[in-house]
């Protein structure tokens, strides 16, 4: 990437986004990486996925205790960057830069791309995290949360780590990592594909009238337990209605229909659509209850005892046109561009 385009580059993000590019070594690296991601090189008509992790401030040996992934090394030194970033997928395989610019190559033993993902890798390593998956969206990601560039523009949504205290109703540890892990599902793997949701978090059992359950009783997945998160996800975007996990984070009911008792409906006024109402409504019936409703433009919102505890940041486009090229606009353009 061209000097120039770069600082074309950090130039935007400022003035587009709520970040602060320092001009260091460690932005340089994360810019040059997120314009090659941006502008990728096509073979024979496709556009390669690729993924880097950008100046790790931890030993990725230690990766594996919060990430729940198997890493191994495979070093590079002989290879460019450029050469080393043809292997990297961004899914099971990534580009380690450091600041000194030696670079090698991470292997996962499972493939690790989806947004929640990033979220965590990049909170291990302690890096900055950069993407182009398959469907053409570009991420970084960091201590300033998730941007997201898409055809409709730049979208930011900050880490849910900043507004977990205002909703960590729970009182103990446990039930505060089992909010956060449902927080983090409803914004990562929910909100970012507008996949509308309704999610009951029931550290006590709800009264047998609060709930209609009209589906038979679901395989016990977790919350805890990131290869359950993908059936979990798939099953959400097919059926509406709530769904109610127990206090460790397990699925109890799929499609359930919240039933709101008369005082709920005459002292509660609505609030946005159906969902949310649905959700304020169950969570002044049920003060013990943590609500998350997962709005389909993408923000989530967050009830307790009858009031809005938080919400993520509005996920609409911050700019309007696409930032870089889209997967159409790169498979047709001239082959010297």
């Amino acid at each position: 990437m061209s000097p120039g385009r770069i600082r074309r580059l950090a130039e935007e993000l400022e003035e587009e986004l709520p970040i602060t590019i320092d001009p260091d070594e460690r932005w340089e690296s994360v810019l040059d990486e997120l314009s090659y991601a941006l502008w990728p090189p096509i073979h024979e008509g496709r556009v390669a996925t690729f993924g880097a992790i950008v100046a790790p401030e931890t030993d990725p040996e230690t990766w594996d205790r919060t990430t729940r992934l198997s890493v191994h090394h495979r070093m590079a030194r002989s290879l460019s960057n450029d050469a080393t970033r043809q292997f990297a997928d961004g899914q099971s395989s990534w580009v380690l830069r450091r600041l000194d610019n030696t670079t090698e190559l991470v292997l996962f033993d499972r493939p690790a791309g989806s947004e929640r993902d990033l979220v965590v890798v990049a909170e291990s390593s302690g890096g900055i995290a950069v993407q182009r998956d398959p469907s053409g969206v570009v991420r970084m990601v960091g201590p300033f949360g998730v941007i997201r560039s898409t055809p409709s523009g730049w979208h930011h949504q900050p880490p849910v780590d900043r507004w977990l205290d205002a909703v960590a109703a729970c009182q103990t540890v446990s039930q505060r990592k089992v909010l956060k892990r449902l927080l983090r599902f409803a914004v990562h793997d929910l909100g970012s594909r507008r996949i509308g949701s309704l999610l009951v978090y029931q550290a006590v059992p709800a009264a047998p009238a609060r709930f209609e359950v009209r589906r038979p009783v679901p395989p016990a997945l977790s919350v805890a337990e990131p290869m359950d998160l993908a059936p979990l996800q798939h099953v959400l975007s097919q059926i509406d209605g709530a769904t109610v996990f127990d206090e460790d984070g397990t699925l109890v009911h799929l499609g359930v229909r919240l039933v709101p008792s008369r005082e709920a409906e005459e002292t509660v006024a609505p609030v946005g659509g159906t969902r949310h109402t649905n959700a304020r409504r169950h969570s002044f019936d049920e003060p013990n209850a943590v609500v998350i409703a997962v709005s389909e433009d993408g923000p989530v919102t967050v009830f307790r005892r009858g009031e809005v505890l938080g919400r993520s940041g509005n996920d609409r486009p911050v700019r309007r046109g696409p930032p870089g090229w889209s997967v159409a606009e790169l498979e047709a353009r001239p082959a010297d561009q």
